[in-house]
């Protein structure tokens, strides 16, 4: 398991991106008026613009993400472990 990615959503990227510039010394490798996006290594920080979800979205929370060999086992173990999957796995 890899951490991949980690999510922040804030109402002031401008401010959040600026602190994310001076802690890691570097420049953001994507960034607009509602987002930046650093790379430390292989991993992704990525700070977005919080905003309201349309329908069938998931809602704008901060969130981490992992890299795994296989989904699907990955899922099921998590969810025997007791986490609730809200949007199952899919090709």
């Amino acid at each position: 398991m890899e951490l991949t990615e980690v999510a922040l959503f804030t109402n002031d990227v401008a401010e959040m991106r600026t602190f994310y510039r001076r802690l890691l010394n570097a420049e953001p490798i994507a960034e607009s008026a509602g987002m930046a996006i650093f790379a430390v290594g292989r991993t992704r920080i990525l700070i977005h613009q919080t905003h309201v979800p349309t329908d069938g979205e998931l809602p704008p929370e901060n969130h981490i993400a992992f890299a795994v060999p296989d989904v699907d086992a990955a899922s099921e173990r998590l969810t025997q472990q007791g986490l609730t999957v809200e949007i199952p796995p899919n090709d």
